[in-house]
């Protein structure tokens, strides 16, 4: 199974490919940056189109991607859900199962204790996925987390009837 995993944001988006046969396998990782001076529609298409973008050069079966966390700043929360609300169109779109998975969830899966700090999601997201032990960006190696997440939590629906 091959999916993007996306950690939401409009100035840093954090996005993830991978792949899993017997292992999980990283295929491309990238901090997708917008720049603040751009009115929010146009960061807004951006991120929509690189999106788009990497679904195209990939060809992942679905979207792992974090519930929104609402923070204490309602207006990043609500510039946030827009963002979401945007890559779950583009995915959509392109024919993508959706998955959704809370800050939680991906603590649990990737270190099995869910007050995990980033750090030790990281360390951990750094032992389990070849190639990600370079990775700088906390954004990326959300992303990558929630993919792991979705690989944990996964389960193939039985399509044949009795």
């Amino acid at each position: 199974m091959r999916i993007i995993s996306i950690d939401p944001g409009y100035e840093r988006l954090g996005i993830a490919v991978l792949e899993k046969n017997t292992k999980e396998t990283l295929l491309f990782s990238e901090c997708f940056k917008t720049k603040a001076v751009l009115p929010f529609v146009e960061r807004l298409e951006l991120v929509g189109r690189e999106v788009a973008r990497v679904i195209a050069e990939f060809s992942p079966e679905a979207l792992a991607i974090e519930n929104l966390f609402i923070e204490t700043n309602q207006k990043t929360a609500m510039r946030v859900a827009e963002v979401r609300g945007a890559i779950l169109y583009q995915a959509r779109l392109l024919g993508l199962e959706i998955y959704e998975y809370t800050p939680l969830q991906i603590k649990v899966a990737t270190t099995g204790y869910g007050k995990a700090t980033k750090g030790q999601v990281s360390s951990m997201v750094k032992k389990l996925v070849s190639g990600a032990e370079s990775i700088k960006q906390d954004d990326e190696m959300d992303a990558i987390a929630i993919g792991l997440t979705h690989f944990a939590y996964y389960r193939p629906q039985n399509t044949h009837t009795r």
